[in-house]
């Protein structure tokens, strides 16, 4: 339950730098506010024992704003705020958010984009691993004061879970289990 709730200038932050950028555009002069944040990276997990899809919720006060509930259906994911590889930083938010224990060579890289464009750009490495009971050393959880409940779903829900939209999710996710859908369903 989220109590307590009220609102005070973000100042000093360490994740994010507000931002206007003045600039001219077919001899229009414009400004537009932003948010300078950290790039990150997401994962897919797929556990092969139980033929499941590993996600993380969590709350996330922006949307808790918008629909008064504020958790989200996630990839497990993290920021890029350390001098280490892509993977590693995969690597160690599986084991953080997840439990697992994944060897960097087993960590599939998908693809990069960029999201919340409009008012961020930040840039996501989008991966890819399967696990199994074998890798699994703890519950997750993630460290610190974080929340983070390890859900797992079942690849037959995929369809069902993207369209329902009394689940709060990332346009990552869905679009990861779509990506999956199509690449290793049938090979399974």
């Amino acid at each position: 339950m989220i109590k307590d709730i009220h609102f005070t200038a973000c100042e000093n932050s360490s994740f994010v730098t507000t931002k206007r950028m003045h600039y001219k555009q077919k001899d229009i002069d414009k400004i537009w506010d932003m948010v300078e944040v950290h790039d990150s990276v997401a994962v897919l997990i797929y556990h092969k024992e139980k033929n499941a899809f590993i996600l993380v919720k969590q709350l996330r006060p922006p949307v808790y704003l918008k629909n008064k509930d504020g958790f989200t259906y996630e990839l497990c994911a993290g920021i890029v705020d350390k001098d280490c590889s892509l993977t590693q930083i995969v690597k160690e938010e599986i084991d953080e958010e997840c439990g697992f224990n994944v060897p960097a060579e087993k960590i599939e890289k998908i693809t990069s984009f960029y999201t919340a464009v409009g008012f961020a750009g930040s840039k996501q490495s989008l991966y890819y691993c399967e696990v199994d009971e074998t890798m699994h050393d703890h519950e997750g959880g993630g460290i610190h004061v974080e929340d983070i409940e390890v859900i797992y779903l079942d690849v037959n829900e995929i369809e069902s879970f993207i369209f329902d939209e009394s689940k709060a999710k990332t346009p990552g996710v869905m679009y990861a289990m779509m990506w999956w859908k199509q690449k290793y369903e049938t090979s399974l």
